[in-house]
């Protein structure tokens, strides 16, 4: 008979553009496959990680945690140099930053009290932001753009800002932050926490706020953008190319061995 079973977390940050999102899809390269082939190839045996949500096409991700079982010894000795080897046989747009031993009962996904996002914008052309933040040809206006983010922030049912016909329980969520600023007058960032998201939320949101931003509609205009229900509604979603998953917290619980 062999070890009873571990459970571990595991944190990685990628660069998205040439991946199909996280989740594994069919016939489609996804960070999730080659994370699963790679702990697969390292453990000697079939690894399947389970991860704390799923980012879509292009979506990059500064924090993400992801959990799967083995036994015991085989981790939990060598953690190091497992970061190592699988850092070393991993795509250079992958990397794995920590494996973390965690109570059987602790889950990627559903264990996490919150997940941060945050989305890039920048105004001239630059070649080294290809890929990892979106271009806009106008400054919109931050003043009004955070004055609905914070009226956003009122409401828990944003069914308006969720892609159509996803199969979820509900669509209510708590905001927590939902903020933009300014990076060196150059670029600017939203950020934006939550106990939960909905499929393309993070990006419709952007899209609305964008266009209030550039006078399109007013602030008051989020109240009947979110009343609605509708996606319909609300703005344009923004390209994958800006968005970042920033950080996902867990309660302390979580990491103890």
């Amino acid at each position: 008979m062999g070890n009873a079973n571990q459970r571990y977390f595991i944190e990685l940050i990628f660069n998205g553009t040439g991946y199909h999102g996280w989740q594994i899809q069919k016939n489609a390269i996804t960070v999730q496959s080659v994370v699963d082939e790679a702990l697969s190839m390292i453990l000697r045996q079939e690894i399947k990680t389970l991860g704390c949500g799923r980012t879509d096409t292009g979506v990059h991700a500064k924090q993400l945690y992801a959990h799967f079982d083995c036994p015991k010894t085989d981790v939990e000795k060598q953690s190091k140099t497992i970061i190592k080897s699988l850092n070393a046989v991993l795509p250079d747009d992958i990397a794995v930053k920590r494996i973390i031993p965690v109570s059987n009962d602790s889950h990627a996904r559903f264990t996490a009290l919150s997940r941060s996002y945050e989305y890039y914008i920048h105004f001239e052309k630059n070649p080294f932001l290809q890929d990892l933040s979106w271009q806009l040809k106008d400054k919109p206006d931050l003043i009004k753009m955070n004055e609905a983010a914070k009226i956003m922030m009122e409401y828990r049912d944003f069914s308006c800002f969720s892609k159509s016909h996803t199969q979820v329980m509900t669509n209510n969520c708590e905001i927590y932050q939902a903020e933009w600023s300014w990076i060196n007058d150059e670029r600017l960032v939203f950020n934006i926490s939550a106990n939960r998201f909905l499929r393309n939320m993070v990006r419709a949101i952007v899209g609305t706020l964008i266009e209030i931003g550039n006078g399109r509609n007013t602030i008051e205009s989020i109240r009947s953008t979110i009343g609605s229900k509708d996606r319909s509604e609300a703005g344009t979603s923004v390209p994958a190319c800006g968005l970042y998953l920033s950080q996902v917290v867990y309660p302390d619980l979580t990491f103890e061995k």
